[in-house]
């Protein structure tokens, strides 16, 4: 048999690996309760946590395991399991397919077949299979805003200088961040020389725009003096619009100018009637300030 024929034939005879087809899902969050505050966590939270509910079947299957998500684990990895048999969700993580909500759900259904305390194998593209609509018992998110990530840690695992590298690079990179209660999903945070507030507004793109263009027409669109519109960009299908703020005052201070304009929000979103032309050029002035995440 000649060299070639046997190299052929090897390779006829090596398994085919499937190739896993990516799909983008813009809205992976879509049908959740919170969706904006999903998205919140996964773009604009450094350190943060929140309980999660396994389904019934789950719960059958391998147990009432307490779930939490988190942001961010160490080294951005998508999933861990602790001794206790507690499992952890990160939301912002390195390796991820073109839908969010189906990562997320495999990691979770990795974590649950690892022994607790073990290392989470998880696929980068998982394939078809459950999404996080899925897997979870829906409901409003509990969300803990944390200063740093020693939530991750187990008792004792301090002691350990990698792990305590590990988290001090994790916690250098947080920026002082406040959970806003005027609106849902709505976020102050602190950078250097300025502050801003983020929105993830709960609307169709296209309502939530005529909506602010409605606002910015009317010249109401800011937060108060001293206060700028940056502008706005998209996050897995909704707006996000961002505020400028002034460095000093503290988050506190921000929660009645937020609930004012959440309230000025709502009224022009009542209104179905067509732009008028300062409301076109509004929308289109909205359109070129569109920012880039981060």
């Amino acid at each position: 048999m000649s060299k070639r024929r046997k190299n052929q034939r090897t390779a006829d005879d090596t398994p085919k690996r499937e190739k896993v087809r990516d799909v983008f899902v813009p809205r992976p969050f879509e049908g959740l309760t919170d969706e904006p505050e999903w998205i919140a966590l996964r773009e604009l939270v450094p350190a943060a946590s929140a309980p999660l509910r396994l389904t019934p079947a789950l719960v059958e299957e391998y147990g009432d395991r307490p779930v939490i998500l988190a942001t961010v684990l160490p080294m951005a990895t998508p999933a861990m399991t602790k001794p206790d048999g507690r499992i952890f969700i990160g939301l912002q993580r390195h390796l991820q397919s073109g839908d969010v909500s189906r990562d997320l759900a495999e990691a979770l259904l990795c974590a649950l077949r690892t022994e607790p305390g073990r290392s989470v194998p998880v696929p980068p593209l998982p394939g078809p299979g459950p999404r996080l609509q899925d897997v979870l018992v829906d409901g409003p998110l509990e969300v803990s805003m944390h200063d740093g990530f020693e939530f991750w840690l187990d008792p004792g695992a301090g002691d350990d200088p990698n792990v305590q590298a590990s988290l001090e690079r994790a916690n250098a990179a947080v920026y002082p961040t406040v959970k806003l209660s005027a609106a849902r999903a709505a976020y102050w945070c602190q950078v250097p020389e300025k502050a801003h507030v983020r929105w993830v507004l709960p609307d169709d793109e296209d309502a939530a725009l005529d909506t602010l263009a409605r606002l910015g027409a009317a010249g109401t669109l800011t937060l108060g003096e001293e206060t700028r519109f940056a502008g706005m960009f998209r996050a897995h299908g909704r707006l996000v619009p961002v505020w400028d703020l002034p460095g000093e005052p503290p988050a506190a201070e921000w929660e009645e100018p937020l609930a004012q304009f959440a309230k000025r929000y709502a009224e022009a979103l009542a209104d179905r009637t067509p732009l008028d032309a300062a409301g076109r050029r509004a929308r289109q002035g909205l359109l070129g300030r569109q920012l880039t995440l981060r």
